[in-house]
This record gives structure tokens, C-alpha cells and sequence, in this order.
């Protein structure tokens, strides 16, 4: 198992992409981008964070959150 080091800095923001598997051609996120809102809904109201950034792409995201102190 791999055992990533992390440095954790409260308050911190952080940069992340998400990619789907299955890229060519694939537009699931932008035609389900209604069903992504509340999922990122559902999550923030059980695990605070603020959403700083999100650029919805066909087959990728990328965020720019920050988490609480």
C-alpha cells in the first residue's frame, strides 16, 4: 500500500483534477453537470469546505477548495 506523505496546513486551498476513465469522447460531466452540483452540495454540507474554483470540462474537473481551520 502506498503511504503518501502529507503536509497539512489548516486553512490551506487546494488544487485537484478529476479524470473520468473512459476520456474520448465521453461528455458525462457536462451533460449531468445538474446531478454534479448536488452531489457537491451533499458533500459540503457533511464535510465543510469552501469551493473556491471549478472548471467542469466533457471528461475532467478541476477545483480549487478550502478546507476549515
Amino acid at each position: 500500500m502506498t503511504d503518501y506523505r502529507r503536509l497539512y496546513i489548516p486553512g490551506a486551498s487546494w488544487f485537484f483534477t478529476v479524470n473520468l476513465a473512459q476520456r474520448k469522447e465521453n461528455r458525462l460531466l457536462i451533460d449531468n453537470v445538474d446531478l454534479l452540483r448536488k452531489a457537491f452540495a451533499y458533500t459540503k454540507r457533511r464535510h465543510p469546505f469552501k469551493i473556491d474554483a471549478v472548471v467542469v470540462l466533457p471528461d475532467h474537473i478541476h477545483c480549487i477548495w478550502t478546507l476549515p481551520e
